[in-house]
């Protein structure tokens, strides 16, 4: 990952923001704006507990771009490191797997959503402006999915079977 400026944490949208259900627009990764975003993306996923991933429209900027880190996840098999990624376009999804996903934007709920277990994504890396290829498998998988749903004006709810598939988050003390 290239080197970023100092990040501010932002506070994240929660649904039902406007914001999170629609599309985002695609962005320019050298734009200086866009590398402070990618900043303030990392810096605010690094203070929340538990998230490995936040995508621009939720702390409200309606940009193709999100932040991903699934190092520290016990279900990450594959894991690129931390980075962010703008313009994402999924180029080739197999072997759908039923899992529970939860989101900072959807904080009382988690739900089982079915997504392909291995992936291949294109992108850009904000600052250089390299187009990169991540081809990955598991939970890196599955986040990578949950954040271009959101880029595309998605939440996990919108892909749950049904009802029963949605369950009240669990909070540990």
């Amino acid at each position: 990952m290239p080197a970023l400026p100092p990040g501010v944490v932002l506070p994240v949208v929660t649904a039902p923001a406007r914001v999170l259900s629609e599309p985002c627009r695609e962005v320019d990764p050298v734009d200086p704006a866009v590398v402070q975003l990618a900043a303030d993306l990392l810096a605010t996923m690094a203070v929340s507990p538990g998230c490995v991933g936040l995508a621009a429209n939720q702390v409200g900027e309606p940009l193709r771009m999100f932040s991903l880190d699934v190092g520290a996840h016990p279900k990450a098999r594959t894991c690129h490191g931390v980075y962010v990624l703008c313009n994402p376009v999924v180029t080739s999804a197999t072997r759908n797997e039923k899992s529970r996903e939860g989101c900072m934007s959807v904080p009382d709920f988690t739900g089982d959503v079915k997504r392909a277990s291995r992936l291949t994504v294109d992108g850009v890396l904000p600052v250089t402006g390299e187009r990169v290829t991540i081809v990955t498998d598991a939970f890196e998988a599955r986040a990578l999915q949950h954040e271009i749903d959101h880029l595309d004006g998605l939440l996990f709810l919108d892909r749950v079977a049904d009802a029963r598939a949605i369950h009240p988050r669990r909070t540990y003390l």
